[in-house]
């Protein structure tokens, strides 16, 4: 079981439960907290979602080891895309849209593919050892599938993580505002959980409208449409490296794997 679930005076809190592999999302993780986010959308009794994670580290990203099941004798654009677009990009911006107040507790890495499930989240508390990094320009890829990018860190900052692969730090996350406070870590869980218990306070139906209303406001400034667009360049990163070198995972794997620490 790569995720705990439970709920508590009106918070369900889904916990990432895959410590020995810093939490790196294979294919039976991603299912199972989708599973999760939906469960708690689904209950009435559930005002506030509080996803966290056990271990040192948040997300390693995607597991690109082989251990998260049978490798394909043949890998195909379609097959990337396909599966792509179902676990990463539909998964999160469902996340994303589920009518209900969230709130991402973060510490150690959140590298790459961890972006895609923290950034979906309404709020993000970090503790002062986290750092956000999408290196994969390296692997000649543009970025991840969910493109949030430009939109939580700005074009400048965007741009200078995506070119030089550096992690942003919990302290320059809290000052573009992808990040709400920054806590030490052995407060990480009590600060999140006394966030979500204020906000578990107030009308479910207040929140909902809340919440649509900013998300609605970003997807009128071009939210929805520039995440469905650069999903679609993502993939010819996939095709540039099918075409020059092999699948692109087999290229920069020993790189990727220093970010994690």
């Amino acid at each position: 079981m790569y995720i705990l679930y439970e709920v508590a005076d009106r918070i369900a809190t889904i916990t990432l439960n895959r410590p020995d592999a810093a939490n790196a999302q294979n294919a039976a993780l991603l299912d199972e907290l989708d599973t999760a986010w939906v469960r708690a959308g689904d209950d009435p009794d559930v005002s506030v979602i509080v996803l966290r994670a056990e271990g040192k580290h948040f997300s390693a990203g995607h597991d690109m080891t082989g251990g998260g099941g049978p490798v394909p004798d043949k890998i195909t654009l379609d097959l990337i895309y396909t599966t792509e677009s179902r676990r990463y990009l539909e998964y999160s911006m469902r996340w994303r849209n589920i009518p209900k107040p969230s709130i991402a507790a973060v510490q150690g890495r959140c590298i790459a593919g961890g972006l895609l499930l923290c950034w979906p989240c309404d709020l993000i508390i970090a503790s002062e050892d986290a750092k956000f990094s999408d290196p994969v320009v390296m692997m000649g890829i543009g970025g991840v599938e969910y493109h949030g990018h430009t939109w939580e860190l700005g074009p400048r900052k965007a741009k200078e993580i995506l070119f030089t692969g550096r992690p942003v730090t919990a302290e320059e996350a809290e000052k573009t505002g992808m990040v709400n406070k920054v806590v030490p870590r052995d407060q990480l869980d009590t600060e999140t959980r006394a966030l979500a218990e204020q906000i578990a306070k107030m009308p479910p139906f207040g929140l909902r409208q809340a919440k649509r209303a900013v998300n609605q406001t970003l997807d009128i400034q071009g939210f929805y449409a520039a995440i469905q667009s650069v999903f679609d360049v993502h993939q010819t990163g996939h095709g540039n490296a099918l075409s020059v070198g092999g699948w692109p995972v087999l290229m920069k794997l020993d790189e990727m794997k220093q970010n994690i620490k």
